[in-house]
């Protein structure tokens, strides 16, 4: 007979023992069994705390649906100096079940945290649940803070930090004032951030309103108070005083840094007013403070939507000889440049360099290169660079794909087009209202308006947002294919969906009109536009010109041709091609040629459709006159 073999345990764990009344077990065997009894009141405070203590997580996790709210507050209270396992301790309670007061006591606790990220965190869970108004939190917060003997007013602090965190500025707001009420200084970084969510909201009256309270209450301002509010000068297109604001703060005592002429510099070029900003640059080396990459990229930006393209390659230059290193953001800036320029060669030079550099093009990087192909209808190369960029791990976003089915619905290839749509689909990617306008203009140029008006409806039932340009895009589709009922029905839905029309939408119908001969209707279109208060164009004019020109009514297309002198516009190329081509039609060659020279005269060259319309004048006079020799 073999003896029995004893197995040993491995690594056995160690029995805690709780040196209380009340054993773990016989607490949690009262909580799960004897339910008629209130198991909360049957737990001691020194229990959860000393489980606390002994990281017994689970047993408290168990407990925690019949844990009341005073329970909780003694422990947390009991746990005070103790923040990271109050926090701890916390976050197995189910903090959402916790009333205000509570809630309060364990965010007070957690305030005692070297970092804030908790604290704020708590807060913003209290605050988005709605269990109460900010000034009731605020109230609750005060009570915790005398009950835990804080002596800061870092808790309002904090509270107010959170609602700028959440874009709740006003509650923040609110919170401020109440500070104001109880005699206490909000710290300055806490009224940066009021002044900072109020200048990401466009809200600068606001900004301004709370600035001077700062300067009331002599809340010394930081230099990130002041780049704040030059940025709030900025934004209001107040360039000279945000200059002028400088010196204010100087007067202060506090000087300007990098940040505070930078944020002058870019607003001068995203105005257009580069000479403006080389100025301000000037004015910083002065002060013995060297611009760095942004204030460069910022010229550099200011110049290209300039077009003052060699400048800014140059600028760009200089600034690599100072030893500023550009990043992806620089070279995007010269890339789109030249894309815009259609110098394809110049922009792909600057790809390849930034590559070298050993900065790694962005997302944005691609897109602007393949747009610029799409512009070109290089579709292969196109193609090549998105695959290109796939291969280097850069995932296509959704500017990606709108460019992509933006580039083959204008080159005419719907079906790749809508791969591409799918194919966002299937990623996850929801198309943009751009992204549906291009398909439906792919479908309207290859007549597939059925398929057009389809897709139309399908984006209603998304419930995307329709503008005018998608619904200009369907309204061309079917004048061009002469479905005009079709056509102003759209113009109706317009209406009830309050998506106003413009010189756009009226100039399509115009011309669906004209191509069936029904000018007076387009006629009344203009009309009916200028009611509107939507005024009418170069398009317009020539529209009805032409319609008038091509039924040989040439009374009432100089009398359109009037009416556009009247209002300002100078006749253009179109202009003079339908009256001459309309001249010619009847016969009037010699009026026809007084208007070759008279738009000669203006400067305006006239092309192939001007002389193809002259000669077969001449042909028509020529016919004339053989017919009357023959009678």
């Amino acid at each position: 007979m073999k003896p029995y073999k004893i197995l040993k345990h491995q690594n056995p764990k160690p029995f805690i023992l709780i040196p209380h009344q009340r054993s773990l077990f016989s607490a949690l065997s009262s909580s799960t069994s004897d339910q008629s009894q209130s198991p909360s009141s049957e737990i001691s405070p020194d229990v959860l705390v000393e489980s606390a203590r002994s990281s017994q997580w689970h047993f408290i996790k168990h407990l925690s649906p019949n844990l009341d709210s005073s329970l909780i507050s003694t422990v947390l209270f009991n746990l005070h100096k103790t923040p990271e396992l109050a926090l701890q301790f916390t976050s197995h309670v189910e903090f959402h079940r916790l009333d205000i007061k509570t809630r309060c006591l364990a965010i007070a606790v957690a305030s005692r945290l070297p970092s804030p990220k908790p604290t704020l965190n708590l807060l913003k869970r209290t605050v988005s649940s709605d269990i109460a108004g900010v000034a009731v939190i605020f109230d609750e917060l005060a009570l915790a803070r005398e009950r835990l003997g804080i002596s800061t007013t870092i808790l309002f602090d904090f509270l107010i930090k959170a609602c700028c965190e959440m874009k709740r500025v006003d509650e923040g707001l609110e919170c401020f004032y109440m500070m104001k009420d109880k005699g206490f200084i909000p710290k300055i970084e806490t009224c940066n951030a009021l002044l900072s969510t109020f200048l990401k909201l466009n809200r600068t009256e606001s900004a301004w309103v709370l600035y001077a309270e700062m300067f009331k209450m002599r809340i010394k301002s930081s230099v990130y108070t002041f780049n704040i509010m030059i940025n709030v000068l900025c934004k209001e297109g107040k360039l000279k005083k945000a200059k002028d604001f400088i010196g204010f703060m100087e007067n202060l005592g506090v000087n300007p840094n990098v940040v505070t002429y930078n944020t002058i510099i870019h607003a001068y070029c995203s105005r257009g007013r580069v000479e403006g900003a080389r100025f301000v640059l000037n004015a910083m080396r002065s002060k013995g403070i060297q611009p760095d990459s942004y204030s460069y990229s910022s010229l550099i930006s200011g110049m290209c939507k300039d077009k003052r393209l060699e400048e800014a390659s140059e600028m760009f230059e200089k600034m690599k000889e100072m030893g500023l290193v550009p990043s992806a953001v620089t070279y995007n800036i010269l890339i789109d440049g030249y894309c815009n320029e259609g110098d394809l060669g110049k922009a792909f030079r600057y790809r390849d360099e930034m590559v070298e550099q050993g900065i790694l093009p962005t997302v944005s990087t691609y897109n602007m290169l393949v747009h610029a192909l799409f512009m070109e209808c290089k579709m292969d190369e196109a193609d090549d660079l998105v695959k290109e960029m796939e291969e280097k791990g850069l995932a296509p976003d959704q500017i990606t794909y709108s460019i992509l089915i933006n580039g083959y619905s204008r080159c005419g290839n719907v079906k790749k087009a809508f791969s591409f749509h799918d194919e966002m689909l299937t990623k996850g990617i929801q198309p943009t209202r751009i992204t549906y306008t291009s398909l439906i203009y792919a479908l309207s140029k290859r007549n597939r308006m059925t398929e057009a008006d389809n897709l139309f409806e399908k984006i209603m039932k998304k419930g995307v947002a329709v503008d005018v340009i998608m619904f200009n895009a369907l309204i061309d589709g079917h004048c061009a294919n002469g479905n005009m009922e079709r056509a102003f029905s759209l113009l109706k839905e317009m209406d009830k969906l309050n998506v106003p029309p413009d010189d756009v939408t009226y100039n399509t119908l115009m011309q669906g009109h004209c191509r069936e001969g029904r000018v007076e209707e387009a006629r009344e279109l203009l009309d009916e536009m200028k009611r509107r208060g939507i005024k009418p164009d170069h398009v317009s004019y020539n529209t009805l010109i032409s319609g008038y020109s091509r039924r040989g009514d040439m009374k009432d297309a100089l009398r359109v041709r009037d009416e556009m002198l009247s209002t300002g516009f100078n006749p253009t190329l179109l202009t003079y091609n339908a009256l001459i081509q309309g001249f010619c039609h009847n016969q009037e060659g010699d009026i026809a040629e007084e208007l070759l020279k008279e738009m000669i005269s203006k400067g305006i060259t006239p092309d192939d459709s001007t002389y193809l319309s002259l000669i077969d004048g001449m042909g028509n006079i020529d016919q004339s006159v053989e017919s009357c020799n023959s009678c």
